[in-house]
């Protein structure tokens, strides 16, 4: 009996470790809710899926461009593109995915249907029925894509920045295993997730304040949950194939990407060159995974180029 009581301590020693050891490590701590949205800038919509925030923003008789951002970083990684554009006479719209920065988690799965129908709803919502202008950087390139793939007559032109490329993605084996990757991920993956952003830059130490950017959004409860399911997700598709038949559109295609990319490494522009064999593609020297930031006049200036000469 004694055997017994001393396995049965140990088992809640362990167990009571284990959930001490989530709840010291996971960064959420308070629900995403109308309070805490209160002094955020931007706007909210109420759409299928949830509440998206958003910013429209330049003159309102401007071709309407739209970003999309990518895995994990909300709109703000669109705020050197909102202030260019906008004074070459466009009109901007940009928003967070669901389950990033200030929109919805919902707690379903993160499935390209799911960000299609939110981008879809999101510019009915908005009453925007004329042709616009896409750009999507890195996972945003996939969330484009899939787009440009079932609503290209919605669309003018199209722009991926650093897409993700290469096939399907890949998951290590012990993320396969259902409770135990949730576990693992909310405490082993998603607290060093602010931290990684800095390897998206060729000078991480001229943009001091990424990291704190980054981390509010990781407060809120179902965070990680929407990045794991995103991860999960990724290992389904097969990126060759959506790039392939995007490449067999007729709309005009601009691929940017920086030559100093270790994010989705530069190598990788030659799988979706090779899938997109009409786009127009420009590296940007001097940049990682954002050239819009790092590289701000000189893509912008492309970016603007692509636009008017369609």
């Amino acid at each position: 009996m004694r055997s017994v009581a001393r396995a049965l301590v140990l088992v809640v020693a362990v167990v009571a470790g284990g959930v001490g050891f989530y709840v010291y490590r996971n960064p959420e701590r308070v629900t995403l809710d109308d309070a805490a949205r209160a002094n955020v800038g931007g706007r909210f919509v109420r759409l299928t899926g949830g509440v998206t925030h958003y910013e429209l923003a330049g003159p309102d008789t401007g071709r309407v461009v739209v970003l999309v951002h990518g895995r994990s970083v909300p709109y703000y990684i669109w705020d050197s593109t909102a202030a260019a554009l906008p004074r070459a006479g466009v009109r901007v719209l940009r928003y967070d995915l669901f389950g990033r920065g200030y929109s919805d988690r919902p707690n379903v799965d993160y499935t390209p249907a799911l960000l299609d129908r939110q981008l879809v709803e999101l510019l009915d919502s908005l009453r925007i029925a004329d042709r616009i202008d896409l750009i999507g950087l890195s996972m945003g390139g996939l969330v484009v894509a899939n787009f440009a793939n079932h609503h290209a007559g919605r669309l003018r032109t199209l722009t991926l920045m650093d897409p993700v490329a290469g096939g399907r993605g890949s998951l290590p084996l012990v993320m396969r295993v259902p409770g135990l990757r949730e576990y693992l991920w909310q405490t082993t993956v998603v607290p060093g997730m602010a931290d990684g952003q800095t390897s998206d830059f060729v000078h991480p130490e001229r943009f001091p304040d990424w990291v704190a950017r980054y981390r509010p959004q990781m407060r809120y409860r179902g965070f990680g949950r929407a990045m794991l399911s995103t991860a999960l997700q990724r290992a389904t598709v097969n990126l060759d194939s959506v790039y392939r038949q995007t490449g067999a559109l007729t709309v005009p295609v601009l691929l940017l990407w920086g030559r100093e990319d270790r994010t989705v490494p530069f190598a990788r522009s030659a799988d979706v060159r090779r899938d997109m064999p009409r786009a127009q593609f420009v590296p940007i020297a001097g940049a990682a995974h954002l050239p819009a930031i790092e590289q701000s006049a000189e893509t912008h200036d492309i970016l603007v180029r692509f636009l008017r000469a369609h």
